[in-house]
């Protein structure tokens, strides 16, 4: 009986694994802090990010640990279409986001016409590793720029 209980972990690992070869966001990350690169006003401690398909893009959700307190930010929409749409939860924001390549996706948000950020999503070849490379001005009009490496969970 163990060995089948065993067998059936070992076929729903290699489910997730294919599914996620088929769409390398879907699924859970963990921030991994040692191969990131943080903006000193934007440094948090450890984290973990969640990606959702949807019909024409996805939804991202994050939470982190920054100075000891929980964050969790909006949830992000991503519709692939080079369009832009709202960012929810941030006024005046418009978001485009484009797919370049089944492992990336590139974002650029603007306010009153102007860029006020630009970024990339990248998944390694192998699907462990999501780089997340962001510049732009935040909600406080300080510039900042990270490089963020996520670890599929």
């Amino acid at each position: 009986m163990s060995i089948h209980i065993k067998s059936e972990a070992l076929n729903s690992s290699e489910e997730a694994i294919t599914m996620n070869r088929e769409d390398p966001f879907s699924g859970a990350w963990r921030l991994n802090p040692e191969k990131s690169h943080f903006d000193p006003n934007h440094r948090v401690s450890s984290g973990t990010m969640r990606w959702e398909r949807t019909a024409d893009g996805y939804v991202m959700k994050a939470e982190g640990i920054h100075d000891g307190h929980l964050v969790q930010e909006r949830p992000a929409t991503f519709v692939l279409d080079g369009k832009e749409h709202a960012a929810s939860g941030q006024p005046g924001i418009m978001a485009a986001a484009s797919s370049l390549a089944p492992n990336v996706i590139e974002v650029e948000g603007r306010k009153a016409g102007r860029v006020v950020r630009k970024g990339s999503y990248v998944v390694s070849e192998d699907g462990t590793t999501l780089t997340a490379t962001m510049a732009g001005t935040d909600v406080q009009q300080r510039s900042f720029q990270t490089v963020v490496v996520w670890d599929r969970q």
